[in-house]
């Protein structure tokens, strides 16, 4: 590690450690009721607390999970999709007009359409983030596709290369850099949706922890679960980077001559 990115981590860390601070102590000084803004050390007693109390472990696990099923599958819809909407302008023409109006309508209204539908299970939670993760990387990708360098796609097809193989050699690996910064805004999103969801209709997950503290009125519990859900919406996001760097890495490596 560079001296450089030593620096940046411990600026990082500073920052965090003046604003725990600050969340400690300012809110005492400025008068502030505790159960409006509580102490950073009351929030963590109060995590200490639900971790055994109320299942927070069992309930995170519920949420990771609705997170990782609405994430891949709403990818994967997305981007197969945006690819083949990409491959054919004809049907992208088809279905342009109610791919438009199903992403200006709010994708919160579904929610309770969902859970009427399905009852209240995990299904309306996944649909939800589905509906929310699919456009971002549908958009990515179409745009990518229509971006594409007509000269290199032209050059394949000299060499007699067949449709698909144009797509595998030139389209697909051009497109994976916009693919994955899809992936990255995706990854965030599923925690959004999952938690609309269970806000929604849920008997279990942290969106249904939420909603059981704030009817306590308990502030430091609600706090313990934005802060549980940002930690799912971070290892999702870094999974996803780490995921990319190793693909692009393998990616460019299997382009070398010779490899």
């Amino acid at each position: 590690m560079t001296q450089e990115k030593l620096m940046t981590s411990a600026w990082s860390l500073a920052v965090l450690v003046v604003f725990l601070l600050l969340w400690e102590y300012l809110p005492g000084w400025l008068g502030v009721p505790q159960f409006v803004l509580p102490p950073f050390s009351q929030v963590v007693a109060e995590g200490a607390r639900i971790w055994g109390g109320e299942r927070l472990l069992w309930h995170a696990g519920i949420t990771a999970a609705e997170v990782v099923i609405g994430f891949v599958l709403g990818s994967a819809l997305g981007a197969v999709i945006g690819y083949a909407l990409g491959i054919s302008p004809r049907v992208e023409a088809i279905l342009s007009p109610y791919l438009l109006a199903l992403q200006i309508a709010p994708k919160v209204a579904f929610a309770p359409l969902f859970v009427m539908w399905l009852g209240y299970t995990i299904y309306p939670k996944i649909l939800v983030a589905v509906l929310i993760v699919f456009f971002p990387v549908l958009i990515n990708v179409l745009s990518a596709m229509r971006a594409m360098d007509g000269d290199l796609i032209n050059l394949a097809r000299s060499f007699s290369a067949t449709r698909f193989q144009v797509f595998r050699m030139v389209e697909f690996p051009t497109t994976l850099p916009p693919l994955f910064s899809g992936l990255r805004i995706a990854s965030t999103l599923a925690v959004i949706g999952v938690v609309v969801g269970e806000l929604v209709g849920g008997n279990m997950g942290l969106g249904y922890l939420l909603v059981f503290f704030e009817g306590q009125g308990n502030t430091s519990g609600v706090f313990v679960i934005i802060g549980a859900l940002t930690v799912i919406g971070i290892l999702a996001y870094y999974a996803v980077v780490l995921t990319e760097k190793r693909v692009l890495h393998y990616l460019v490596n299997a382009q070398r001559p010779g490899a």
